[in-house]
């Protein structure tokens, strides 16, 4: 026999007054970028920003152990390559 199971969840709401023209216009800017609602774009940069990926935190720990490449340099190191991509067939000819 199958059971409804309810869950009831209590989530807070609050209200932020007094956003400027300025703040609520990159409010509807990023929430058209990401798709979402304004209060769900609100809520993704609260998280982001308050609750930190353990992942990402410890990725970014080792950072400076490894380095980071600009764009420039991946887009050098890229070109360098590009004829390793290439298949010779004489390579696999027995």
């Amino acid at each position: 026999m199958n059971k409804m199971v309810h869950l009831e969840v209590n989530m807070k709401s609050i209200t932020i007054h007094g956003i400027d023209a300025e703040l609520d216009k990159k409010i509807a800017e990023k929430a058209a970028e990401i798709g979402l609602s304004q209060n769900r774009t609100v809520k993704f940069i609260l998280k982001g920003s308050l609750i930190q990926d353990k992942k990402a935190a410890r990725k970014e720990s080792f950072s400076e152990l490894f380095g980071k490449w600009s764009e420039k340099e991946k887009e050098e190191f890229n070109n360098n390559i590009i004829d390793l991509e290439e298949i010779n067939e004489s390579d696999w000819e027995k």
